[in-house]
């Protein structure tokens, strides 16, 4: 099918560098409440997890994975390893070329549509909101993936995608993790090895680098 991304995308990365000599590249929108930093490091009640629209992942993303394999994390992952000693950086970067391995070059999501564009192949579809499901990991942590679903039967999207971003209620996202099959929401919650991650397509290379060793 043909985007209709182009325009959105060139008139946003026009919008976002415009405003890249500002901070170090794009806004982050309001601070975290101190509740907000808690559960993105994983702590939270259930009961402060709150529904979200897809409009909070609207924009155009684009996946890190390359950077993971040109070397350009790097520094990120020498960073957790010094940070964690549990794994060296080599055997950190193992894991996420794991983690971030994805065909998908970039995202779009406008109007309720997510278009998936794999080089020059785009295949999109309405996506509705099925709710979210909280997560207990072995680490004592906890995650909530928001969770969304293709009900037209001709479209080659993905029919189920959920998003984790570290976020429990409504905000725009600043980056993603995310989940895609056709099987069912259920087997997607039991993928616990391979997230592709997005950041926002206006980022450089040295912005994205920047976000990770900041955050």
């Amino acid at each position: 099918m043909t985007s209709r991304f182009p325009t959105a995308v060139l008139g946003l990365g026009i919008l976002l560098s415009s405003t890249s000599a500002l901070a170090h590249g794009h806004s982050h929108g309001t601070p975290l409440t101190d509740a907000e930093k808690k559960a993105s490091e994983g702590v939270f009640e259930n009961q402060q997890v709150k529904d979200r629209a897809l409009t909070d992942w609207d924009g155009m993303w684009q996946s890190v994975s390359p950077y993971l394999l040109n070397g350009d994390l790097d520094p990120v992952m020498e960073k957790k390893a010094q940070k964690d000693g549990s794994k060296t950086a080599a055997q950190y970067k193992e894991y996420y070329k794991k983690g971030y391995a994805t065909d998908i070059d970039t995202i779009g999501i406008e109007n309720n549509v997510i278009e998936f564009h794999v080089g020059k192949t785009v295949n999109a579809c309405k996506y509705d909101y099925s709710g979210f499901k909280i997560l207990n990991y072995t680490s004592g942590k906890k995650g909530v993936r928001y969770l969304f679903e293709c009900k037209d039967s001709q479209s080659k999207a993905p029919k189920y995608v959920q998003f984790s971003d570290h976020i429990i209620g409504p905000r725009k996202s600043e980056h993603f993790h995310i989940f895609m099959g056709n099987d069912s929401q259920e087997s997607l919650l039991k993928e616990m090895d391979n997230w592709p991650t997005f950041y926002e397509y206006s980022l450089s290379k040295n912005q994205v680098v920047h976000e990770m060793l900041e955050h």
